[in-house]
């Protein structure tokens, strides 16, 4: 072979190697190093372990975890271990654990936080992660009183962060559909939406146990008011639940809080209220059979009427002049039928369509762009939880003005708008 065909091979084979798919060099999620970034988890409990961790270590370079359970921080390394080693050939060496999530923010080398804590503490964490320079991917929902969702929508303001509420049916191809078919006016004008979740939170009344010893209680209960430990709070790994510290008003919102986080968004999607919420919540009337009621200042009327299709779950009805739209994580039920299948013209009303809610917080990372599920939409959705949650305990009308965020000739409920906060934490933006 002379001098110029060598060179011609050579060089022949050099490009053929450089536009070889990363895939193909990685697995199905390999992107190189150089191009992930850098995040820490903060919550080893069950949804970080079960969906977040595994879902953003293939994504990401997932470099911390801190939890205040040593027995779940030991198993978050091993299952973010296994799933880098399954994404990409070999387990992250770089995982360091912390029981401190301040150690893990001071972190220069961290881009960004996965926050997957009880709800008491997704406001304080938020915003010292803001004030640390990261971005944050933060649990439903987004905060555990009205004031502190304000107070971390002015963190990311004030820090230029992104932030990511992990309202992921959004990104679901039925949830964006129906909400489309109701911006556009498929089903007439529309007279009322049914909610479809549990029931509100309620005092902490559980009996005190021993607190096991790989736990800190001190640093579980953090900000939120000291109770003694129960089971049922941080239950141990072995029962494989979901705890039920988001039944109790000091540490969660009920499943008003925890799965209104997610319809009552979808219903606030569809009506394109994410910057405003009703203005109206009446409690429920057994005489009349009235279930809680809330009203926009449209007219449109709101419920919450749990279990409205018998044993169907968490869902939405939106009921209109002209069809009626079920939506649900298990079916999508149009009348007229036709609409399930409808599609939406070029020129029509088109939601932002994203089709994983974490490669949507992962872009707009590197794009500085806001993400499908902003802090200002997981704000107002979960003020209109509380609200609820409110409107159940006073067992009176609410008057609330969106614009102001404030009830109206209610001083009780307006001190309700916060929740204490433990020394020495602070959300002070």
């Amino acid at each position: 072979m002379n001098r110029r065909n060598f060179l011609r091979n050579g060089a022949l084979t050099a490009a053929a190697l450089t536009i070889v798919p990363r895939n193909v060099l990685g697995g199905k999620y390999f992107t190189a190093p150089s191009d992930r970034i850098n995040m820490g988890i903060i919550g080893c409990g069950a949804q970080g372990r079960w969906e977040l961790a595994p879902s953003f270590a293939k994504r990401a370079n997932l470099i911390a975890a801190c939890d205040c359970e040593s027995r779940q921080l030991q198993e978050m390394k091993r299952i973010i271990d296994e799933t880098t080693a399954k994404a990409f050939g070999k387990a992250n060496s770089d995982l360091k654990l912390y029981s401190d999530y301040r150690e893990l923010l001071a972190r220069k080398d961290i881009d960004a936080v996965i926050i997957c804590t009880p709800d008491h503490w997704h406001a304080v964490m938020t915003i010292e992660a803001c004030r640390a320079g990261k971005d944050v991917y933060v649990e439903k929902p987004m905060s555990h009183s009205i004031v502190e969702g304000r107070a971390m929508a002015n963190a990311v303001a004030k820090y230029g962060r992104v932030l990511q509420v992990g309202n992921m049916q959004r990104s679901w191809n039925d949830f964006r559909h129906a909400c489309e078919l109701v911006r556009n006016g498929y089903i007439g004008q529309i007279k009322e939406i049914k909610v479809s979740v549990g029931t509100h939170a309620i005092p902490y009344d559980l009996q005190a146990e021993p607190v096991p010893p790989t736990l800190d209680w001190e640093r579980w209960i953090g900000p939120a008011p000291m109770n003694p430990y129960n089971k049922e709070l941080a239950p141990p790994m072995e029962a494989k639940v979901y705890p039920n510290w988001r039944n109790y008003k000091e540490y969660g919102g009920g499943m008003i809080c925890d799965w209104g986080a997610h319809m009552f968004d979808i219903a606030q999607w569809a009506m394109g209220m994410d910057d405003s919420g009703p203005i109206e919540f009446t409690p429920p009337d057994e005489k009349e059979l009235r279930p809680l009621t809330m009203r926009y200042a449209n007219g449109t009327i709101m419920t919450h009427e749990p279990g409205f299709r018998k044993s169907d779950g968490n869902c939405v009805r939106f009921i209109g002049e002209d069809g009626v739209i079920d939506i649900s994580r298990s079916f999508l039920d149009t009348i007229p039928g036709k609409l399930k299948t409808q599609e939406i013209g070029a020129n029509e009303i088109h939601l932002y369509k994203n089709e994983n809610h974490y490669d949507d917080f992962l872009s707009c990372i590197k794009t500085r762009k806001q993400p499908i599920s902003t802090v200002e939409i997981g704000h107002r959705t979960a003020s209109l939880c509380h609200i609820v949650n409110l409107c159940y305990e006073f067992d009176r009308k609410l008057i609330w003005n969106p614009e102001k965020e404030e009830f109206f000739l209610d001083s009780e409920a307006n001190k309700r708008r916060a929740n204490p906060i433990r020394a020495p934490y602070s959300i002070e933006v």
